[in-house]
Formats: C-alpha cells, structure tokens, sequence
C-alpha cells in the first residue's frame, strides 16, 4: 500500500498460558525488530473478524474460531524509512487445532509475507524493552484485557 494511505488491518493474540503468538520483523532502513501478531489487511467490503479468520487461514493455513474485539488502535509510525498510519483491529481468538499451542513456532506459508516463523514468547517478554511489540499500544492493551478479566473473576 502506498505510505500516504491509511491502512486497515486486523490481528490475533492467541494465547497459550502466558505466551502470545508473535512474528519477528525487521525495519529495512533501520535493521530494527520488531514483533506483531498475525494477521493482516481488510479489504473493502469486508468486515475486521472475516479477514482476520482469511489472512489466519492464508498465512497458516489454519482455523480459528471465539474470535473476540478486544479494541482498535490507530498507529502512526515511520517504517522503511517513511510514514506509515494504520488503524489496527486487535482480537482475542482461538485456534480450531489445539495441538498448534504445543508447538513450538508455527511455518508463516503465506507467499511473499517475508515473516520468520510465529513463535510463542512469554508477554512479560515485552515489558523489558529488549523486544518491541507492535503496534503501538497494544502491550497496555493487552494488560488492560488482563485487568478486566482478573476483576471479572474475582467479582
């Protein structure tokens, strides 16, 4: 997508314990990592949890299901060595194949997605500053979730 564009996109925190699923990637002009969950674009016409379960299927080629919004954050940001903005649909979701949570990293087979393979890294992982989840916000996101849910429970 042309960088003056604003891109829509919608991603996946699978859970396994306190693991998440994450891809590495890497800034082109800055050789900075970077870690995001998969997922990807929204095309037009579509609604954010039907690309998630295509962009899963295409990048996986696996199932998922209890698909859940857990809020949408808007990302500006420079990558590639120009501007970017996105605005980032963040879901909990489950995977179909319960065994896919045993393994330790999952293939990204989606053609030309330039991903490492997925890997499960502990969430607290990012909270030392030595790796960088993105988007931007999604770690207190996340930690909000966790917020809610635990005084959920204890209500």
């Amino acid at each position: 997508m042309p960088p003056d564009r604003i891109r829509v996109l919608s991603i996946a925190v699978f859970r396994a314990g306190d693991r998440i699923l994450v891809a590495r990637g890497r800034d082109p002009a800055t050789g900075t990592d970077f870690y995001r969950p998969l997922g990807g674009g929204v095309e037009f016409g579509e609604r954010a949890a039907e690309a998630l379960a295509r962009e899963i299927r295409e990048e996986l080629a696996a199932e998922i299901g209890d698909v859940r919004l857990l809020g949408v954050l808007e990302n500006v940001f420079a990558y590639d060595g120009g501007p970017r903005h996105e605005v980032v649909f963040v879901h909990d979701a489950r995977f179909r194949d319960p065994t896919l949570y045993d393994r330790e990293a999952l293939a990204v087979v989606e053609p030309g997605a330039g991903w490492e393979p997925a890997r499960w890294l502990p969430l607290a992982q990012f909270g030392d500053g030595a790796h960088r989840l993105v988007p931007d916000g999604l770690l207190a996101l996340l930690r909000r979730a966790e917020a809610r849910a635990g005084s959920a429970v204890d209500t």
